[in-house]
């Protein structure tokens, strides 16, 4: 078997609009196809050995071991890979449930589809579940304990941490959409203007003042004693001269710990001798040059979240302990506290294992003991010198427990530090006391407190920390999202954006937008190229100015990676016609619908679908949605927009010479198409579809109809505002027009714009690109020699895998079956093309340059237009 390719999809995509996260691996079964599992000897007891918990995969069959039975009659091997993936995945802590294993156009090819829920694990997957199953069919030993100890690797490294992901959780339970920015725990909560930006648990609303404070002990510790709150004695120590004079000035027992140290690193703790305070020191100086030496205050650990400075949960810290049966070693007991279910590697689970260390060696030798010692029963032996989780301590919530004297407490300490997420480390014996009744104090504060002690504590109740700092972030009536209307189809797409966009911005609104010639904001370029897929809407949805955005969708992007938004306000479907079939699967106009409709199936329940009533796929669409949906038409009189009109329902049509919006039988005419430049004079027939589309979509919003009006007037069709699409140059004597047209449609599109030309002659350049199928070179070729009277035949870009010769060739043949006689010659290079045609050009000639490449032909067209204006002033 051979894996031909595998791509993450990250938001709605042609397998699940619900389900973003998916893993395509696109697998030639190769010999395979030919051995379903019940060929393969031994096939269906090999798997069940391996993986026994495949009896709960109910496959097809919807009972459990349903998938074995599957085997057991036969089954391809695809499938059995999409469960293997599945299966692996969960065995290594990440539970996903979602496959589908389909076969291609070519025989034994496969698309295995299956969820994920760590991007870098699912590709892992992918390549494992392969190899897996290639063991199985020969019979051979796979170690795959460590494929699955690999995948939780992959996992710690790359995902976000239990502080970080129980805020994103908390963001998606409430329909909050998120971005993250970069591999780290950076996170773009909303779009926009709306975003919110947090890592960890340090948000942008967190003061850098009160995090510098939080980080430096001393001052953090001068400030609380300032304001009367209970706080260690100690001083601040470089040397051992320094820590000799502060352990005379507070005497034994003592803590050393660096001053800008985090999660208890370097920390030593109740040291009652000066060896053990030089070690000390010099343990904490390994993570800090200054090191702070306080009076080791008896009692228990105790963290108190404070968030938006109101106190939402505490928890009584216990350090990593063994409790002893006076058989077994410590070793052996934390061998055996380790396969606690709770415990896991790094953050996976509730608890962390523990592990030995210097700290743990040091506790242990003032004890007299080494790992291999056995401790007497019921001996509780301490293992590390603080409690934090990531260490192996363990938590109790008592946050009901606490006295409302030390509520009113860490509340002010958060207001005097400063932080709108803060942690308060207490010692104390207890917190149902007034902190200055027993003697607690403060030990340090926090930014960035960890919230996994509070999310799922060893004993009590979980707190839902997160919570309140979605509150703090999006309070009640604080939008996350910014409208977003996506515009897909084969052709219009980029002019149907653009003049949406000039709408939205001619109402206010800073609009952010991709198009197939580049990303925009308020009309300023910032990317140049084919910015059509998800990377590129995610740029427009990441920048902090964007109001509103509107986002060109080709099925390119869509079949690579999915959308890059989850949902939508309107979608726009353009048209659905022959263009770049055979290629990534997409054979038929049915294939090519499923694809585009992914995006109006992404629209809001209260949205809407803006469709072509005159496009057979578009209506079909139409009928499977579950949001609204509202027809555009150039026909007033198509059998759809009647019967629509009858019931009520809103269309656009194109009746009288106007764009009309039509609520019933009532007409809401918005504008004379002559008067709309995009149309040129009403003559561009699929400009006037484009402003129907556009127009729907504005009203539906809730533009205002003069508003509209006057955004149709001013949309003014340039090489600069819409590139490539029906650009017209007048020279003296005669005309240029540079276009896009790159498939039929787009061809005939043109050929009913040249029927109402006036010229003495109509010369076309046009080429073929090698992507496309024979029959689609053909009639672009048999459109072009009905509407041009000389053919120049271009050919320099887009081969794709096809011979130059064989390309013309087509070209020619399509020439030779559009019934006119037609003169033609060939030129390669596009520049020389261009320059031959304008040469040659004649008074009252209308050139038609159809190009792939549009910025090269317009520069080259202006280039000469320049020339022929200066010549004309001089």
């Amino acid at each position: 078997m051979k894996i031909l390719k595998i791509q993450a999809l990250r938001g709605p995509n042609i397998w699940s609009v619900q389900r973003k996260k998916l893993i395509q691996m696109r697998l030639d079964l190769e010999e395979m196809e030919q051995y379903p599992t019940n060929k393969i000897d031994g096939f269906r007891e090999r798997i069940e050995a391996m993986f026994p918990t495949m009896i709960e995969h109910r496959c097809s069959e919807g009972v459990r071991g349903g998938f074995f039975s599957r085997i057991e009659r036969g089954t391809w091997m695809g499938h059995v890979i999409e469960h293997i993936a599945l299966e692996i995945q969960t065995l290594a802590g990440m539970e996903t449930g979602f496959g589908r294993t389909r076969e291609t156009k070519t025989p034994g090819v496969y698309n295995v589809v299956f969820s994920y829920t760590e991007e870098n694990v699912g590709l892992f997957a992918a390549e494992s579940s392969v190899a897996i199953a290639e063991a199985l069919i020969k019979g051979t030993e796979y170690d795959l304990e460590g494929d699955i100890k690999k995948m939780r690797e992959i996992r710690e490294r790359v995902r976000l941490g239990p502080s970080t992901g129980s805020i994103v959780e908390e963001a998606v339970a409430r329909d909050i959409p998120w971005i993250r920015l970069g591999t780290n725990s950076l996170v773009q909560l909303g779009y926009g203007v709306n975003q919110m930006r947090f890592q960890a648990t340090i948000t942008q609303k967190t003061s850098s003042i009160a995090v510098d404070i939080a980080c430096n002990k001393e001052e953090t510790k001068r400030m609380l004693d300032n304001a009367s709150i209970p706080v260690a004695s100690g001083s601040i120590c470089v040397d051992e001269e320094d820590l000799e004079n502060t352990i005379k000035k507070i005497g034994y027992p003592i803590v050393i710990k660096p001053l800008d140290g985090n999660h208890g690193k370097g920390a030593s703790i109740n040291v009652v001798t000066w060896e053990d305070a030089k070690a000390g020191l010099e343990y904490a100086k390994k993570y800090s040059r200054r090191v702070i030496v306080e009076k080791f205050i008896t009692g228990f650990d105790f963290r108190v979240l404070i968030i938006d400075n109101k106190l939402v949960a505490a928890a009584k810290r216990v350090p990593a302990h063994i409790v002893g049966n006076g058989k077994n070693t410590i070793q052996e007991l934390i061998d055996i506290t380790n396969q606690d279910p709770r415990r896991g590697y790094g953050h996976e689970n509730v608890l962390t294992e523990i592990d030995v260390d210097r700290d743990t060696l040091d506790l242990l030798e003032k004890l007299n003991y080494t790992v291999d010692s056995i401790p007497k029963k019921d001996e509780i032996v301490y293992l590390k010198s603080t409690a934090n989780l990531s260490t192996g301590g363990t938590s109790v919530d008592v946050t009901d427990m606490m006295h409302p004297e030390n509520v009113f407490l860490c509340e002010r300490i958060s207001r005097v530090i400063g932080l709108d997420i803060c942690g308060v480390d207490i010692m104390a014996e207890n917190l149902t006391q007034p902190l200055k009744e027993n003697g607690g104090c403060i030990l340090e504060v926090n930014a960035a407190p960890g919230f996994r002690m509070h999310l799922a504590p060893s004993e009590g109740l979980p707190r839902n920390v997160a919570s309140p700092v979605i509150d703090m972030l999006y309070p009640p009536g604080k939008p996350s999202r910014i409208p977003i209307i996506a515009v897909t189809g084969t052709n219009g797409k980029t002019t149907t954006t653009r003049l949406l966009a000039h709408i939205v911005k001619n109402n206010g609104y800073k609009v952010g937008f991709t198009t197939s010639d580049g990303i925009y904001i308020q009309n300023h370029m910032l990317e140049k190229g084919d910015t059509t897929g998800p990377v590129s809407a995610e740029y427009i949805l990441k920048d902090p100015t964007v109001e509103f955005a509107v986002l060109e969708t080709a099925r390119g992007g869509i079949l690579r990676s999915g959308l890059g938004f989850s949902r939508c306000d309107i979608a726009v479907i353009t048209n659905i016609q022959e263009d770049h079939l055979g290629l990534s699967d997409i054979h038929t106009l049915e294939d090519l619908a499923r694809v585009k409709s992914t995006v109006v199936k992404s629209v809001k329940k209260d949205g809407w679908a803006i469709l072509n009533a005159e496009d057979e796929q578009c209506v079909k669409i139409g009928e499977e949605l579950s949001c609204n949906v509202a027809y555009f038409s150039m026909d007033e009189e198509n059998p759809l927009i009647k019967k629509l009109c009858k019931e009520g329902k809103i269309v656009c049509v194109y009746e009288n010479g106007f764009i009309t919006v039509k609520k019933g039988e009532w007409k809401i005419r918005i504008e004379r198409a002559t008067h709309v430049p995009l149309t040129l004079g009403g003559k561009a027939k699929f400009m006037i579809a484009n402003a129907l589309a556009a127009t729907l979509a504005s009203y539906l919003w809730g533009f205002k109809t003069e508003d509209i009006s006057q955004s149709l007037q001013t949309f003014i069709p340039s090489a600069a505002h819409t590139p490539g699409r029906m650009n017209i140059f007048e020279f003296k004597k005669f005309k240029v027009m540079i276009d896009f047209a790159h498939n039929p449609a787009g061809y005939r599109g043109v050929e009913d714009y040249l029927s109402s030309v006036e010229a003495t002659k109509k010369i076309g350049i046009i080429a073929g690109v090698g992507d496309r199928r024979d029959e689609d070179i053909k009639e672009c070729a048999k459109i072009a020699g009905r509407m041009f009277d000389h053919i120049i035949i271009r050919q320099e870009k887009h081969l794709r895998g096809r011979t130059e010769e064989e390309i013309i060739n087509l070209i020619l043949e399509g020439i030779g079956e559009s019934g006119r006689s037609v003169s033609h010659e060939i030129i390669t290079k596009e520049v020389e093309a261009i320059k031959h045609a304008i040469n040659i050009a004649e008074e009252g000639t209308f050139i038609t340059a159809l190009s792939d490449v549009v910025t090269n032909a317009i520069e080259i067209v202006q280039e000469y237009l320049d020339k022929e204006s200066e010549q004309g002033v001089m």
